[in-house]
């Protein structure tokens, strides 16, 4: 259960990024998303509730694992591939991939979770957003972006997944943009050479060049060489064996031991709103 104080949202002037984000979530349903099964509001909170992933975050997998190896990244790479082409195919831009953002459900199979700065796209928009090391160039030069940038953030992922951290690192944010926007990529040499070329063509400075933003799409993404041995069908129905299982210490549906504790905030304190700001959220 997502809540959010209202006078919060209010203050934080996230108004029209929360109902954004609660409409782009009642339209979508999809095997490798987190989906939203309810929302309500009283006269304080705004509820959001969510179907519960058990498995925990795939940034913790990785950074036990140090790096996958390539049909581990293969995997996972493959049922985004499916969630990034559903997405798109609504015209919605995701914009905010990392391994934070990927739960593993009971199973060992990927869901996509956090659709706060998912957008409906009608053309391209300017609004600065995402994680630095993850940001597509366009986004840094504010050139305007569509769902170009999802797919270089996939570049990013597949990277980090098979090399152990992202490609393009560095203390500050600045610096990160810098090297973003230098394009130069250095590689290990134990990385697989079909996964490095895929994420070559992912990585393109250029996003008309960028592979899954050209004529074909997705589609130029799922026939990659990297991918021939699959059967997609067989992907999107679950069918795959996951490489990894996530592990529970009671039974996995209600299991909350793959998350870490965080601090919650008391959102019972949450004052309720007057009659002219509860008409500021009369279509959530």
């Amino acid at each position: 259960m997502k809540i959010l104080a209202m006078a919060d949202v209010i203050r934080l002037k996230q108004i029209e990024h929360v109902k954004n984000e609660k409409n782009i979530l009642r339209e979508i349903d999809h095997p490798f998303i987190v989906n939203m099964r309810w929302n309500t509001k009283d006269d304080c909170c705004l509820y959001m509730l969510f179907e519960y992933v058990s498995g925990g975050e795939l940034f913790s997998y990785l950074r036990n694992a140090g790096r996958f190896d390539a049909a581990t990244a293969n995997f996972y790479a493959c049922e985004i591939v499916l969630a990034l082409e559903y997405l798109h195919s609504l015209s919605i831009v995701y914009r905010d991939l990392k391994p934070e953002n990927l739960l593993l459900d009971r199973d060992g199979h990927l869901k996509i979770t956090d659709f706060g700065f998912a957008k409906k796209l009608k053309d391209r928009t300017w609004t600065l957003c995402g994680t630095p090391e993850y940001l597509a160039p366009e986004i840094i030069q504010s050139k305007g972006h569509n769902k170009a940038v999802d797919w270089w953030a996939l570049g990013v992922l597949i990277y980090e997944m098979v090399v152990g951290y992202p490609p393009f690192y560095d203390d500050n944010p600045f610096g990160i943009y810098e090297k973003i926007l230098s394009g130069k990529i250095e590689w290990s040499r134990h990385t697989d050479p079909i996964a490095k070329d895929l994420v070559k063509k992912l990585l393109v400075l250029d996003r008309t060049k960028r592979l899954g933003n050209m004529k074909n799409g997705a589609e130029d993404v799922k026939r990659h060489r990297w991918f021939k041995h699959l059967d997609w069908n067989v992907v999107i129905l679950k069918q795959l064996k996951p490489p990894i299982v996530p592990k529970f210490v009671v039974d996995g549906d209600g299991d909350t031991s793959n998350f870490d504790d965080y601090p919650e905030t008391d959102w019972k304190s949450a004052r309720s709103l007057d009659k002219l700001e509860m008409q500021l959220f009369e279509d959530f």
